[in-house]
Protein backbone atom coordinates (compact mmCIF):
# COMPACT_ATOMS: atom_id res chain seq x y z
CA UNK A 1 0.00 0.00 0.00
CA UNK A 2 1.31 3.54 -0.87
CA UNK A 3 1.30 5.87 1.66
CA UNK A 4 2.09 9.33 1.56
CA UNK A 5 3.96 11.24 4.53
CA UNK A 6 3.33 14.27 5.59
CA UNK A 7 6.53 16.86 6.66
CA UNK A 8 5.87 18.79 9.77
CA UNK A 9 5.54 22.47 9.65
CA UNK A 10 9.30 24.06 9.94
CA UNK A 11 10.24 26.27 7.37
CA UNK A 12 13.88 27.56 6.87
CA UNK A 13 14.41 30.94 5.73
CA UNK A 14 17.63 32.16 4.33
CA UNK A 15 18.03 35.76 3.91
CA UNK A 16 20.72 37.87 2.06
CA UNK A 17 23.11 38.96 4.94
CA UNK A 18 22.12 42.85 4.62
CA UNK A 19 19.02 45.27 6.48
CA UNK A 20 17.27 45.50 3.43
CA UNK A 21 16.84 42.11 3.08
CA UNK A 22 16.34 40.50 6.92
CA UNK A 23 13.81 42.96 7.01
CA UNK A 24 11.54 41.66 4.73
CA UNK A 25 12.07 38.00 5.59
CA UNK A 26 12.08 38.43 9.19
CA UNK A 27 8.36 39.97 8.42
CA UNK A 28 7.89 36.80 6.14
CA UNK A 29 8.40 34.34 9.03
CA UNK A 30 6.26 36.48 10.84
CA UNK A 31 3.44 35.52 8.28
CA UNK A 32 4.25 31.98 8.63
CA UNK A 33 3.52 32.00 11.93
CA UNK A 34 0.40 33.22 12.03
CA UNK A 35 -0.45 30.34 9.17
CA UNK A 36 0.71 27.47 11.65
CA UNK A 37 4.56 27.17 10.62
CA UNK A 38 7.62 27.23 12.74
CA UNK A 39 10.06 29.83 11.35
CA UNK A 40 14.00 29.04 11.44
CA UNK A 41 16.00 32.26 10.43
CA UNK A 42 19.40 31.34 9.37
CA UNK A 43 21.83 34.25 9.24
CA UNK A 44 25.80 34.61 9.51
CA UNK A 45 26.93 35.06 12.99
CA UNK A 46 27.54 38.57 12.98
CA UNK A 47 24.08 38.93 12.20
CA UNK A 48 22.64 36.92 14.50
CA UNK A 49 24.31 39.03 17.24
CA UNK A 50 22.60 42.21 16.12
CA UNK A 51 18.95 41.27 15.70
CA UNK A 52 18.72 38.77 18.11
CA UNK A 53 18.59 40.70 21.35
CA UNK A 54 16.46 42.89 19.39
CA UNK A 55 13.46 40.37 18.67
CA UNK A 56 10.52 40.56 21.23
CA UNK A 57 9.77 37.53 23.07
CA UNK A 58 6.51 37.32 21.92
CA UNK A 59 7.81 36.81 17.97
CA UNK A 60 8.36 33.21 18.42
CA UNK A 61 10.47 32.94 15.82
CA UNK A 62 13.80 30.64 15.79
CA UNK A 63 17.50 32.51 14.79
CA UNK A 64 20.08 29.86 13.87
CA UNK A 65 23.38 31.32 13.24
CA UNK A 66 25.88 29.78 11.05
CA UNK A 67 29.75 31.22 10.31
CA UNK A 68 30.75 32.75 7.28
CA UNK A 69 34.43 32.24 7.62
CA UNK A 70 35.24 35.94 7.70
CA UNK A 71 37.43 37.36 10.52
CA UNK A 72 35.53 39.23 13.21
CA UNK A 73 36.73 42.82 11.88
CA UNK A 74 36.74 42.03 7.95
CA UNK A 75 35.10 44.33 5.93
CA UNK A 76 31.59 42.46 4.64
CA UNK A 77 31.19 44.12 1.10
CA UNK A 78 29.10 42.69 -1.53
CA UNK A 79 32.16 40.58 -2.80
CA UNK A 80 33.90 39.49 0.58
CA UNK A 81 29.87 38.22 1.01
CA UNK A 82 29.49 36.70 -1.89
CA UNK A 83 32.74 34.69 -1.26
CA UNK A 84 31.83 33.58 1.70
CA UNK A 85 28.45 32.67 0.82
CA UNK A 86 29.69 30.30 -2.14
CA UNK A 87 32.88 28.75 0.03
CA UNK A 88 31.71 28.68 3.18
CA UNK A 89 28.05 29.23 4.11
CA UNK A 90 26.81 26.10 1.96
CA UNK A 91 29.01 23.19 4.23
CA UNK A 92 27.01 24.93 7.29
CA UNK A 93 23.60 25.70 6.04
CA UNK A 94 23.42 21.65 4.49
CA UNK A 95 24.43 19.94 7.94
CA UNK A 96 22.13 22.51 9.68
CA UNK A 97 19.28 21.42 7.27
CA UNK A 98 19.99 17.74 7.67
CA UNK A 99 19.65 18.26 11.41
CA UNK A 100 16.43 19.83 11.77
CA UNK A 101 15.06 17.36 8.63
CA UNK A 102 16.00 14.30 11.03
CA UNK A 103 12.38 13.19 10.75
CA UNK A 104 10.70 14.87 7.50
CA UNK A 105 10.78 18.08 10.06
CA UNK A 106 10.91 20.71 7.41
CA UNK A 107 8.61 21.51 4.89
CA UNK A 108 10.55 23.92 2.72
CA UNK A 109 13.57 26.05 2.23
CA UNK A 110 12.43 30.38 1.31
CA UNK A 111 15.51 31.33 0.12
CA UNK A 112 16.19 34.94 -1.09
CA UNK A 113 17.38 35.11 -4.64
CA UNK A 114 20.26 36.63 -3.48
CA UNK A 115 21.35 33.69 -1.69
CA UNK A 116 20.68 31.93 -4.51
CA UNK A 117 23.96 29.71 -3.41
CA UNK A 118 21.08 27.92 -0.43
CA UNK A 119 19.07 26.46 -3.86
CA UNK A 120 21.43 23.98 -4.63
CA UNK A 121 21.64 22.92 -0.58
CA UNK A 122 17.93 22.66 -0.73
CA UNK A 123 18.56 20.81 -3.74
CA UNK A 124 20.93 18.23 -2.24
CA UNK A 125 19.12 17.62 0.62
CA UNK A 126 16.01 16.99 -1.41
CA UNK A 127 13.99 19.74 0.59
CA UNK A 128 11.07 21.93 -1.47
CA UNK A 129 12.69 25.16 -1.90
CA UNK A 130 10.68 28.61 -2.45
CA UNK A 131 12.87 32.01 -4.10
CA UNK A 132 12.24 35.52 -2.65
CA UNK A 133 12.07 38.51 -4.32
CA UNK A 134 12.27 41.36 -1.30
CA UNK A 135 11.53 44.16 -4.26
CA UNK A 136 9.20 44.52 -7.04
CA UNK A 137 8.64 42.13 -9.24
CA UNK A 138 8.82 44.18 -12.40
CA UNK A 139 13.13 44.08 -11.17
CA UNK A 140 13.06 40.17 -11.38
CA UNK A 141 11.80 40.39 -14.70
CA UNK A 142 14.01 42.97 -15.60
CA UNK A 143 17.14 40.36 -13.99
CA UNK A 144 14.87 37.77 -15.86
CA UNK A 145 15.66 39.26 -19.51
CA UNK A 146 19.06 39.30 -18.98
CA UNK A 147 19.75 36.44 -21.86
CA UNK A 148 17.37 38.05 -24.46
CA UNK A 149 19.50 41.33 -23.71
CA UNK A 150 22.04 39.38 -24.59
CA UNK A 151 20.50 37.50 -27.52
CA UNK A 152 19.54 40.76 -29.50
CA UNK A 153 23.02 42.87 -28.44
CA UNK A 154 21.41 45.51 -26.37
CA UNK A 155 24.41 44.21 -23.56
CA UNK A 156 27.53 42.20 -24.09
CA UNK A 157 28.18 38.31 -23.05
CA UNK A 158 29.83 40.37 -20.02
CA UNK A 159 26.39 42.67 -19.69
CA UNK A 160 28.23 46.21 -20.66
CA UNK A 161 25.96 48.18 -23.27
CA UNK A 162 26.84 48.03 -27.02
CA UNK A 163 25.95 51.95 -27.21
CA UNK A 164 25.81 54.62 -24.82
CA UNK A 165 22.54 56.32 -24.02
CA UNK A 166 20.33 53.72 -24.98
CA UNK A 167 17.20 53.04 -23.47
CA UNK A 168 15.35 49.83 -22.42
CA UNK A 169 11.74 49.36 -21.61
CA UNK A 170 9.76 45.77 -20.89
CA UNK A 171 6.45 45.89 -21.40
CA UNK A 172 4.54 48.30 -19.05
CA UNK A 173 7.53 49.53 -17.15
CA UNK A 174 9.25 53.05 -17.51
CA UNK A 175 12.23 53.67 -19.36
CA UNK A 176 15.41 53.09 -18.18
CA UNK A 177 18.93 54.27 -18.92
CA UNK A 178 21.34 51.53 -20.26
CA UNK A 179 23.73 52.46 -17.52
CA UNK A 180 21.19 52.40 -15.07
CA UNK A 181 20.90 48.83 -15.18
CA UNK A 182 21.09 47.05 -11.66
CA UNK A 183 24.75 45.52 -12.32
CA UNK A 184 26.36 48.60 -13.38
CA UNK A 185 27.72 49.42 -9.84
CA UNK A 186 31.79 49.92 -9.72
CA UNK A 187 34.59 49.63 -11.46
CA UNK A 188 34.43 47.64 -14.98
CA UNK A 189 35.97 44.38 -13.59
CA UNK A 190 33.27 44.84 -10.34
CA UNK A 191 30.38 45.38 -13.05
CA UNK A 192 31.57 42.23 -14.85
CA UNK A 193 31.41 40.17 -11.14
CA UNK A 194 28.26 41.14 -10.63
CA UNK A 195 26.38 40.85 -13.85
CA UNK A 196 27.75 36.70 -13.25
CA UNK A 197 26.17 36.98 -9.96
CA UNK A 198 23.03 37.62 -11.41
CA UNK A 199 23.40 35.12 -14.61
CA UNK A 200 24.46 32.22 -11.47
CA UNK A 201 21.35 33.74 -9.84
CA UNK A 202 18.70 33.24 -12.72
CA UNK A 203 20.23 29.65 -13.66
CA UNK A 204 19.92 28.02 -10.06
CA UNK A 205 16.23 29.76 -10.38
CA UNK A 206 14.98 27.70 -12.93
CA UNK A 207 14.95 24.79 -10.60
CA UNK A 208 12.55 26.76 -7.69
CA UNK A 209 8.77 25.78 -7.91
CA UNK A 210 7.70 28.79 -6.17
CA UNK A 211 8.64 32.79 -5.96
CA UNK A 212 7.24 34.73 -3.13
CA UNK A 213 7.26 38.29 -3.76
CA UNK A 214 7.26 41.58 -1.43
CA UNK A 215 4.86 43.47 -3.67
CA UNK A 216 1.76 43.88 -5.22
CA UNK A 217 -0.50 42.95 -8.13
CA UNK A 218 -0.65 45.29 -10.60
CA UNK A 219 2.78 47.16 -9.88
CA UNK A 220 1.79 49.50 -13.27
CA UNK A 221 -0.20 52.24 -12.77
CA UNK A 222 -2.61 53.46 -10.03
CA UNK A 223 -5.44 52.08 -11.56
CA UNK A 224 -6.02 50.28 -15.57
CA UNK A 225 -7.31 53.19 -16.66
CA UNK A 226 -4.59 55.33 -15.74
CA UNK A 227 -2.06 52.53 -17.28
CA UNK A 228 -3.85 52.48 -20.68
CA UNK A 229 -2.98 56.17 -20.88
CA UNK A 230 0.74 55.68 -20.00
CA UNK A 231 2.93 56.74 -22.94
CA UNK A 232 4.97 53.43 -24.09
CA UNK A 233 7.35 53.34 -27.16
CA UNK A 234 6.98 49.85 -28.52
CA UNK A 235 9.58 50.12 -30.99
CA UNK A 236 12.21 50.24 -28.53
CA UNK A 237 10.33 47.55 -26.13
CA UNK A 238 13.52 44.99 -25.29
CA UNK A 239 11.43 42.37 -27.60
CA UNK A 240 10.66 39.14 -24.80
CA UNK A 241 8.62 36.29 -24.00
CA UNK A 242 10.07 36.03 -20.55
CA UNK A 243 8.41 34.04 -18.18
CA UNK A 244 8.91 33.70 -14.48
CA UNK A 245 9.46 29.89 -14.14
CA UNK A 246 8.67 29.27 -10.35
CA UNK A 247 4.85 30.19 -9.53
CA UNK A 248 4.99 33.68 -8.52
CA UNK A 249 2.99 34.64 -5.25
CA UNK A 250 3.00 38.76 -4.89
CA UNK A 251 2.43 38.60 -0.74
CA UNK A 252 3.62 42.32 -0.25
CA UNK A 253 4.49 44.93 0.65
CA UNK A 254 4.89 42.71 4.06
CA UNK A 255 5.51 45.97 6.23
CA UNK A 256 1.72 46.36 5.65
CA UNK A 257 0.54 43.53 6.06
CA UNK A 258 2.66 42.28 9.17
CA UNK A 259 2.81 45.57 11.22
CA UNK A 260 5.75 44.64 13.53
CA UNK A 261 8.95 46.60 14.36
CA UNK A 262 11.89 44.56 13.36
CA UNK A 263 15.24 44.95 14.98
CA UNK A 264 17.82 47.29 13.16
CA UNK A 265 21.41 46.35 13.03
CA UNK A 266 22.76 49.85 13.96
CA UNK A 267 21.74 51.67 17.32
CA UNK A 268 18.63 54.27 16.52
CA UNK A 269 18.87 57.87 18.02
CA UNK A 270 15.36 58.26 19.02
CA UNK A 271 16.52 61.97 19.65
CA UNK A 272 15.17 63.21 17.06
CA UNK A 273 11.51 62.34 17.78
CA UNK A 274 11.80 65.12 20.54
CA UNK A 275 12.98 67.14 17.91
CA UNK A 276 10.72 66.41 15.34
CA UNK A 277 8.10 67.65 18.27
CA UNK A 278 9.63 70.65 18.18
CA UNK A 279 9.02 71.33 14.46
CA UNK A 280 5.75 72.40 12.66
CA UNK A 281 4.05 70.20 10.61
CA UNK A 282 4.76 69.31 7.32
CA UNK A 283 8.07 71.60 6.95
CA UNK A 284 11.19 68.93 7.52
CA UNK A 285 12.84 67.51 5.07
CA UNK A 286 14.13 63.78 5.46
CA UNK A 287 16.81 62.18 4.18
CA UNK A 288 18.26 58.82 3.85
CA UNK A 289 20.13 56.64 1.43
CA UNK A 290 19.73 53.67 3.20
CA UNK A 291 22.52 51.22 4.75
CA UNK A 292 23.66 49.00 2.01
CA UNK A 293 25.56 51.23 -0.83
CA UNK A 294 27.88 54.05 0.11
CA UNK A 295 25.39 56.51 -0.70
CA UNK A 296 26.65 59.46 -2.86
CA UNK A 297 30.50 60.10 -1.97
CA UNK A 298 32.03 62.87 -0.40
CA UNK A 299 31.60 65.31 -2.66
CA UNK A 300 28.01 64.83 -2.87
CA UNK A 301 27.56 65.05 1.01
CA UNK A 302 29.30 68.77 0.77
CA UNK A 303 27.06 69.63 -1.83
CA UNK A 304 23.65 68.96 -0.33
CA UNK A 305 24.98 69.48 2.96
CA UNK A 306 25.98 73.52 1.91
CA UNK A 307 22.45 73.54 -0.14
CA UNK A 308 20.21 72.61 2.87
CA UNK A 309 22.54 75.02 5.19
CA UNK A 310 21.40 78.16 2.13
CA UNK A 311 17.75 76.89 2.19
CA UNK A 312 17.75 77.07 5.61
CA UNK A 313 14.84 74.33 6.46
CA UNK A 314 14.45 71.80 8.61
CA UNK A 315 16.23 68.57 8.44
CA UNK A 316 16.75 65.22 9.53
CA UNK A 317 19.83 63.41 8.21
CA UNK A 318 20.60 59.73 8.64
CA UNK A 319 24.49 59.94 7.85
CA UNK A 320 26.78 57.40 9.17
CA UNK A 321 29.62 58.81 10.86
CA UNK A 322 32.11 57.20 8.21
CA UNK A 323 30.38 58.96 5.79
CA UNK A 324 30.16 62.37 7.63
CA UNK A 325 33.74 63.26 6.17
CA UNK A 326 32.30 65.40 3.51
CA UNK A 327 30.29 68.11 6.12
CA UNK A 328 32.08 70.78 6.07
CA UNK A 329 34.27 71.86 9.19
CA UNK A 330 32.08 73.04 11.38
CA UNK A 331 28.91 72.34 10.08
CA UNK A 332 27.30 70.50 12.73
CA UNK A 333 27.37 73.50 15.06
CA UNK A 334 26.09 76.15 12.12
CA UNK A 335 22.74 73.94 11.57
CA UNK A 336 22.33 73.01 14.79
CA UNK A 337 18.92 75.31 14.87
CA UNK A 338 17.47 73.99 12.22
CA UNK A 339 19.08 70.16 11.32
CA UNK A 340 19.16 67.33 12.91
CA UNK A 341 22.43 64.63 11.62
CA UNK A 342 21.54 61.11 13.25
CA UNK A 343 23.48 57.98 12.29
CA UNK A 344 20.43 55.93 12.22
CA UNK A 345 17.16 56.29 12.95
CA UNK A 346 13.60 54.84 13.89
CA UNK A 347 12.62 55.17 10.05
CA UNK A 348 9.04 54.11 10.34
CA UNK A 349 8.10 56.33 13.33
CA UNK A 350 10.24 59.64 11.75
CA UNK A 351 7.85 59.13 8.45
CA UNK A 352 4.90 58.64 10.58
CA UNK A 353 5.50 62.14 12.10
CA UNK A 354 3.15 64.79 11.51
CA UNK A 355 6.27 67.07 11.02
CA UNK A 356 8.28 65.53 7.92
CA UNK A 357 6.76 67.09 4.61
CA UNK A 358 9.07 64.80 2.08
CA UNK A 359 11.77 61.99 1.69
CA UNK A 360 15.00 62.82 0.27
CA UNK A 361 15.35 59.12 -0.84
CA UNK A 362 17.98 56.46 -2.69
CA UNK A 363 14.46 54.72 -3.85
CA UNK A 364 14.99 51.25 -2.08
CA UNK A 365 12.18 49.38 -1.73
CA UNK A 366 11.82 49.09 1.79
CA UNK A 367 11.94 52.79 2.11
CA UNK A 368 9.71 53.40 -0.49
CA UNK A 369 6.88 51.26 0.88
CA UNK A 370 7.23 52.24 3.92
CA UNK A 371 7.06 56.27 2.48
CA UNK A 372 4.02 55.20 0.77
CA UNK A 373 2.17 53.93 3.90
CA UNK A 374 3.32 56.87 5.69
CA UNK A 375 2.09 59.24 2.82
CA UNK A 376 5.36 60.97 2.13
CA UNK A 377 6.58 62.50 -0.68
CA UNK A 378 9.77 61.76 -2.20
CA UNK A 379 12.47 63.28 -3.73
CA UNK A 380 14.42 60.81 -5.22
CA UNK A 381 18.32 60.39 -5.94
CA UNK A 382 18.70 56.38 -6.91
CA UNK A 383 22.24 55.14 -6.65
CA UNK A 384 22.40 51.78 -7.45
CA UNK A 385 20.68 48.24 -7.92
CA UNK A 386 17.24 48.13 -8.50
CA UNK A 387 16.67 52.18 -7.29
CA UNK A 388 16.62 53.32 -10.53
CA UNK A 389 13.69 51.29 -11.63
CA UNK A 390 11.81 52.08 -8.59
CA UNK A 391 12.46 55.61 -9.06
CA UNK A 392 10.98 55.25 -12.89
CA UNK A 393 7.66 54.04 -11.14
CA UNK A 394 7.81 56.72 -8.28
CA UNK A 395 8.11 59.67 -10.73
CA UNK A 396 7.10 58.66 -13.97
CA UNK A 397 3.96 56.04 -13.56
CA UNK A 398 2.72 56.57 -9.72
CA UNK A 399 3.80 59.87 -10.10
CA UNK A 400 4.67 60.75 -5.97
CA UNK A 401 7.63 61.83 -6.29
CA UNK A 402 10.31 63.95 -8.50
CA UNK A 403 13.74 62.96 -9.31
CA UNK A 404 16.75 65.33 -8.49
CA UNK A 405 19.52 66.11 -11.22
CA UNK A 406 21.97 67.25 -8.05
CA UNK A 407 22.40 68.48 -4.91
CA UNK A 408 23.31 72.24 -5.84
CA UNK A 409 20.70 74.86 -4.05
CA UNK A 410 18.65 75.40 -7.09
CA UNK A 411 18.31 71.42 -7.63
CA UNK A 412 17.39 71.06 -4.35
CA UNK A 413 14.98 73.85 -4.06
CA UNK A 414 13.30 73.11 -7.63
CA UNK A 415 12.98 69.72 -6.22
CA UNK A 416 11.15 70.89 -3.08
CA UNK A 417 9.16 72.89 -4.64
CA UNK A 418 7.94 70.62 -7.32
CA UNK A 419 7.19 68.09 -4.77
CA UNK A 420 5.41 70.11 -2.05
CA UNK A 421 3.86 72.60 -4.39
CA UNK A 422 1.48 69.97 -6.11
CA UNK A 423 -2.22 69.61 -4.60
CA UNK A 424 -2.70 66.10 -6.74
CA UNK A 425 0.32 64.47 -5.78
CA UNK A 426 -1.22 63.87 -2.12
CA UNK A 427 -4.00 62.38 -3.51
CA UNK A 428 -2.16 60.24 -5.94
CA UNK A 429 -0.72 59.27 -2.44
CA UNK A 430 -3.15 58.14 -0.73
CA UNK A 431 -4.65 56.21 -3.65
CA UNK A 432 -1.85 54.41 -4.18
CA UNK A 433 -1.74 53.59 -0.33
CA UNK A 434 -4.92 52.10 -0.58
CA UNK A 435 -4.28 50.39 -3.82
CA UNK A 436 -1.23 48.42 -2.10
CA UNK A 437 -1.82 48.53 1.88
CA UNK A 438 -5.63 49.26 1.89
CA UNK A 439 -7.72 45.91 3.45
CA UNK A 440 -8.52 44.38 -0.70
CA UNK A 441 -4.84 44.59 -1.19
CA UNK A 442 -4.09 42.77 2.74
CA UNK A 443 -6.35 40.04 1.59
CA UNK A 444 -5.47 39.30 -1.67
CA UNK A 445 -1.72 39.22 0.00
CA UNK A 446 -3.11 36.94 2.70
CA UNK A 447 -4.97 34.78 0.40
CA UNK A 448 -1.75 34.34 -1.90
CA UNK A 449 0.12 33.63 0.88
CA UNK A 450 -2.74 30.51 2.02
CA UNK A 451 -2.48 29.18 -1.65
CA UNK A 452 1.02 28.78 -1.18
CA UNK A 453 1.51 27.67 2.49
CA UNK A 454 -1.69 25.04 1.13
CA UNK A 455 0.55 23.46 -1.39
CA UNK A 456 3.71 23.47 1.03
CA UNK A 457 0.76 21.19 3.49
CA UNK A 458 0.45 18.86 0.35
CA UNK A 459 4.06 18.57 -0.67
CA UNK A 460 4.91 14.95 -0.37
CA UNK A 461 8.51 13.74 0.27
CA UNK A 462 8.05 9.67 -0.74
CA UNK A 463 6.28 6.89 -0.20
CA UNK A 464 6.00 4.40 2.47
Amino acid sequence: MKCIKRRSNTIILVPYPAQGHVTPMLMLASAFLTHGFNPVLVTPDYIHRQIVPKLESKDKIQCIPIPDGLDKDAPRDFFTIEKAMENTMPVHLEKLVHQLDEDGGVVCIVIDLLASWAIDVANRCGIPAAGFWPAMLATYRLIGAIPEMVRTGFISDAGFPKQSGGTCFLPNQPMLSSEELPWLIGTPPARTARFRFWTRTLERSESLQWLLVNSFPNEYGLDDKQSQHQHIDLHQLVKTTLKIRPQAFPIGPLSKLIGTKNPSFWEEDTSCLGWLDKQQDNTVIYISFGSWVSPIGETKVKSLALALEALGKPFIWVLGPSWREGLPIGYLERVARTGKIVSWSPQMDVLKHKAVGCYLTHCGWNSTMEAIQCHKRLLCYPVAGDQFVNCGYIVNLWRIGVRLGGFGVKDVEEGLKRVMEEDEMGNRLRKLCERTMGDEANNRAVSNLKTFTGQLKMTTVGDL
